[in-house]
């Protein structure tokens, strides 16, 4: 039996869901994919061979995300992960951490960046199972016509997310001007 960390914490965007292992973050997420949490658990560790155990601040979560709200952007940036699922998988998740903090990057570009170009939609549909967000900043991933497009959380926590790391919309701020 694994026994694995588990903090529910508030934040800007939503309660957080985190699990950590002794070593790694696991799981970060919105309270809305509790669901998803278990069954991703399930799918790694099976339906009796994990537990969660409630803490204050595994592995230092809940201050470094609380600095990351503060506006310490880079507070998350070495963060250890564990992401499961399969190689391709783990590859695109975890290319999403060379997209700098107040930029984004498109699908394609992301695909480019992993030496498979024509994965352009395989890697839209892998952003949306991350299991880890923020840390790994799906949500710096855009449309290719330079639009907010697909965030599991929600658009509006993407672009909370965006403008908190000082991502310059000048598309959003012309439609607000009109």
């Amino acid at each position: 039996m694994t026994t694995l960390d588990f903090l529910r914490m508030p934040s800007p965007v939503g309660e957080l869901l985190i699990v950590c292992s002794d070593r790694a973050v696991q799981f970060l997420d919105y309270h809305d994919y509790e669901a998803r949490m278990h069954t991703l658990l399930k799918a790694r560790y099976g339906a009796a061979a994990y537990t969660l155990r409630e803490a204050a601040d595994p592995l230092e979560m809940r201050s470094r995300m609380n600095a990351y709200f503060a506006g310490q952007i880079d507070a998350v940036d070495a963060i250890a992960v564990e992401t499961g699922g399969t190689p391709f998988q783990q590859q695109v998740w975890l290319a999403l951490r060379t997209i700098p903090a107040g930029q984004t990057a498109t699908y394609g570009q992301q695909a480019a960046r992993i030496g498979r170009p024509a994965a352009t939609r395989a890697v839209g549909r892998t952003n949306g199972l991350n299991p880890i967000a923020i840390i790994l900043p799906c949500h710096r991933v855009i449309g290719a016509n330079g639009q907010l497009t697909g965030y599991a959380g929600g658009l509006h926590r993407k672009e909370w997310l965006l403008q908190h790391e000082g991502w310059p919309n000048t598309q959003q701020q012309a439609r607000l001007a009109l």
